[in-house]
């Protein structure tokens, strides 16, 4: 039977989850291209609220206070996502600064512009996307310390209401991107708006980088 308690933590988690991941990052904006290049656009939504739910939950289940009382293990998470955060964005103005249909299919991989690419197959898509999300070390903190330490202060079987409630705040953030992506076809059939979105994500990336590494000084004092 669904309580209030219940409730109260599904809606905790919703969101808590919903506030971290509605931001520009790497793993929205790759999204974003696959909707709008109408590439394998479920998979990849599918993965992502799974990769959330997974991560929260082994916060949840203890991980989140073995990594919390490791200040030098967050260091090095914090520093590992900035340089992550650095190298997809130069990638990205390296992409912006070709002229229009001079990217190579091969470029695809990390979400370049489909304009000039064969069809990718759904593993080599979603193999980018996983890439993307598990080999950025910051989302280690976002996912697994910051909202799993306050999943775990949940009571008994409270815990994976407030998992499930954080699935289901990426559930809806993601599918609402991908169909915001949808709308955006029309538009990215230009080769021109490929390049200013891969500026953008470039200058978004590197302002982030930046914003990561500046933690670093709090972590170091800690």
């Amino acid at each position: 039977m669904w309580t209030t308690s219940m409730t109260s933590t599904w809606l905790a988690g919703f969101t808590v989850c919903l506030s971290l991941i509605v931001s520009i990052g790497a793993q929205n904006l790759y999204v974003l291209r696959q909707a709008v290049s109408g590439e394998h656009v479920r998979a990849c939504v599918a993965w992502c609220v799974f990769s959330d739910a997974l991560l929260i939950g082994i916060g949840v289940a203890g991980m989140a206070q073995v990594l919390g009382d490791s200040p030098t293990l967050a260091y090095y998470l914090t520093l590992g996502g900035a340089l992550f955060l650095l190298g997809y964005g130069l990638m990205a103005l390296w992409r912006a600064a070709m002229p229009a249909g001079a990217a190579p299919a091969s470029d695809a991989d990390d979400g370049g512009a489909p304009a000039t690419a064969a069809r990718r197959g759904l593993w080599r898509v979603l193999g980018a996307l996983v890439v993307i999300t598990l080999f950025n070390p910051h989302v280690y903190l976002d996912t697994v310390v910051l909202v799993g330490s306050i999943g775990a202060r949940q009571d008994g079987s409270l815990k994976w209401i407030f998992v499930l409630g954080a699935a289901c705040a990426s559930l809806a953030w993601f599918v609402m991107l991908a169909s915001a992506g949808r709308r955006l076809q029309t538009l990215f059939a230009k080769p021109q708006a490929w390049r200013v979105m891969d500026g953008f994500t470039g200058v978004m990336m590197l302002a982030l980088a930046w914003w990561v590494y500046s933690g670093l000084e709090n972590i170091g004092a800690a």
